[in-house]
């Protein structure tokens, strides 16, 4: 098991103390003091008390964009799918700081406003890719604004399904929602001249589909 850094015991202290004293009762000393750390080290991982609930969003924004780019003509619908899949699994993976993340956002209003804003940037970075795959024509900016509006709420969508206990096969109706999704708009973005555009419907979990896919529409692997 790899030795926990300074900041993931920032956010462990952090998370509890707001469980225990709520986060307006937590101060950057109690958060320290929990960790066993100094305040200069606390402002070296995060800008405020604010930015230890949302540790990886700049991180997280990367690796889509990355992967996005990544894509080619043909297969940018599949890079919109893996992308908004590479998001659940991060917060999948964050497990029990996920759900209390939610329990905070829901109760504290600067919270829930900074939870929004990261969503507009998430929704922001969707759409400046749809646009550019449909042409990025005038024609074609509100076809892609509401399909990333469309692909961030089916993620999100399934996000709170898991975070409030609804739902153990998360991963599964995600591929669910973004195949509805993607079947939505398939025929605008062809209007939009993005080229010939493969619908298919499977039994098979998404994960396992979309290698064969990126194979057969010659994307790298």
């Amino acid at each position: 098991m790899p030795e926990r850094t300074a900041k993931d015991r920032l956010i462990e202290a952090a998370f509890a103390l707001f469980e225990e004293r709520g986060y307006e009762g937590t101060t950057i000393d109690d958060i320290t003091e929990r960790a066993g750390v100094g305040r200069t080290t606390f402002f070296r991982a995060f800008r405020s008390k604010e930015d230890v609930i949302f540790p990886d969003h700049e991180a997280l924004l990367a690796t889509i964009r990355s992967r996005l780019a990544g894509s080619t003509q043909r297969t940018a619908l599949v890079a919109v799918c893996e992308a908004a899949r590479l998001v659940l699994l991060h917060y999948l993976g964050e497990g029990e700081t996920a759900i209390a993340r939610y329990r905070l956002t829901r109760t504290v209003p600067a919270l829930r406003d900074r939870e929004i804003a990261g969503t507009q940037q998430y929704q922001r970075v969707f759409r400046e890719f749809i646009h550019t795959w449909m042409g990025g024509g005038e024609e074609s900016a509100l076809q892609a604004e509401l399909m990333a509006a469309a692909v961030v709420t089916a993620h999100n969508h399934v996000l709170r399904r898991w975070l409030r206990g609804l739902t153990g096969s998360p991963e599964e109706e995600l591929d669910a929602a973004l195949d509805h999704t993607v079947e939505l708009f398939t025929d605008a973005a062809a209007a939009g001249g993005a080229g010939s555009i493969v619908v298919f419907r499977t039994t098979k979990n998404l994960n396992a589909v979309l290698p064969v896919l990126r194979s057969v529409l010659g994307e790298p692997g």
